[in-house]
């Protein structure tokens, strides 16, 4: 019989042949439409470490949140649950209690979590997980130019800038334990204030129209009214919408060059071979698309946004992905790339095995999304249908053909059958996760 110490240098040495978990560096945008990364398609915006990403990673091209404003679609991926499962559909709404949450698993795990940026849900991040964190800007929006802390560790500047130095202060830490890191900007979000290097980066002449630009909604949505929507008047003229997306595009570029801060510190501590490293926005907007202005629709230009995923050893860099996922499959994705066991209940789903072939078989064959009690959506690779139920109103878009979600097909006798398939659709899934608007 082995003695207590062979026994316990045995379980030593097993430890030292088992592989080191990989890092994780989560890098979180704020109102950031899925459109604006130059690679993927948009050519007049300048974003060259996004670009790098993609190429090194996997673009997942229709990646969708489930309610398309800050706190719960953030909720979502703090849970790798529904806003419906989690409790968060609206703004001051708390997590519901005994859900464990990403950093949880993670600290468990063994890794070290580390928060910096916005954060808009109820508690603070050293009560959800967080061991470190730093620069913690703890409301929804502000100016970009920001005092954050207190006393000697109280620090100003733009906001992006101050994130991403406080995240670069950590990977340059070493830490001795593989980390899990959170970084949550709060640009693009409005007010519309580049930081000054940028502001002049593009005019607003040389800034196209959306295809789907409108001076108004055609129709009340439910939420007409809404702060964001008051930003600009109506009806919308093209030079305001200009002048709005040139602000935009330069906060998103100098979101940009802070991201490649990040990414070459990872780099230089030689930490970017062992880290999976994730970008995405929490929500798109619509900035001048379909007459609005906010992201509280169910249109592409705010229910989809962007996702890069690079993870070491896993497919082959600059490949997309065009099956449809959601904001809260990263939480699943990121334990099965650790080898950390995600909780059993999640909506969540892993997305490796589109990391791994992303032509593998269709991964979902829809995706939902809703907002308050005014809008719900199903979405399949072609179809897509918005049913506004205060007002009694329904739009289909068939995306083949018109991706833009121009020409509403709802009423054509043509069309019944999908609006009718559709419909029951929603109807199930509405069932399964307990909404009760008809």
């Amino acid at each position: 019989m082995l003695s207590r110490r062979a026994l316990l240098g045995a379980a030593a040495g097993l430890a030292r042949a088992q592989p080191r978990r990989p890092n994780v560096l989560f890098l979180l945008s704020d109102d950031q439409r899925h459109d604006t990364i130059r690679t993927l398609g948009n050519p007049v915006i300048r974003t060259p470490h996004l670009d790098r990403l993609a190429r090194t990673g996997t673009a997942f091209t229709h990646c969708f949140v489930a309610n398309p404003i800050c706190t719960p679609s953030r909720a979502t991926v703090l849970t790798g649950r529904n806003d419906f499962r989690n409790g968060v559909r609206f703004f001051n709404e708390k997590i519901r209690p005994g859900l464990p949450l990403w950093p949880e698993v993670m600290r468990e795990a063994g890794y070290t979590t580390f928060y910096t940026g916005k954060w808009h849900n109820d508690g603070h991040p050293a009560d959800r997980g967080f061991q470190v964190v730093r620069n913690l800007f703890p409301r929804g929006m502000g100016d970009h130019r920001m005092t954050l802390g207190e006393g000697p560790g109280k620090v100003t500047g733009y906001s992006s800038e101050l994130f991403a130095d406080a995240a670069i202060e950590f990977l340059d830490s070493r830490p001795a334990q593989p980390f899990c890191a959170f970084v949550c900007f709060t640009a693009p979000h409005d007010p519309r204030t580049p930081h000054e290097r940028y502001a002049n980066l593009y005019q607003p002449a040389d800034i196209p129209l959306p295809k789907n630009f409108l001076p108004e909604h055609p129709f009340d949505n439910g939420e007409m009214k809404v702060r964001d929507e008051q930003l600009l008047p109506w009806p919308r003229t093209p030079e305001a919408i200009r002048k709005e997306r040139a602000g935009y595009y330069a906060m998103i570029s100098h979101l940009d060059e802070q991201v490649g801060r990040i990414l070459e510190a990872l780099e230089r501590n030689g930490q970017a071979g062992e880290t999976i490293v994730l970008f995405a926005a929490d929500n798109g907007l619509a900035i001048g698309s379909h007459g609005l202005l906010g992201k509280q629709n169910m249109y592409d230009h705010s229910v989809r946004v962007p996702l890069l995923i690079r993870a070491p050893g896993v497919g082959r860099p600059g490949r997309r992905s065009d099956g449809l996922c959601y904001l809260h499959d990263l939480f699943p994705t990121v334990c099965e790339l650790a080898g950390v066991a995600a909780p059993g209940d999640l909506d969540g789903r892993s997305l490796r095995p589109l990391l791994a072939n992303p032509d593998a078989p269709r991964f979902r064959d829809a995706v939902f999304a809703s907002y308050r009690d005014v809008q719900r959506m199903v979405r399949t690779e072609r179809w897509k249908l918005i049913h506004y139920p205060k007002a009694d109103r329904m739009q289909l878009f068939d995306l083949r053909g018109d991706p833009e979600e121009t020409r509403d097909l709802a009423a054509s006798p043509k069309h019944r059958r999908i609006v009718a398939t559709l419909r029951e659709k929603l109807r199930e899934h509405q069932t399964g996760v307990g909404d009760v608007i008809a």
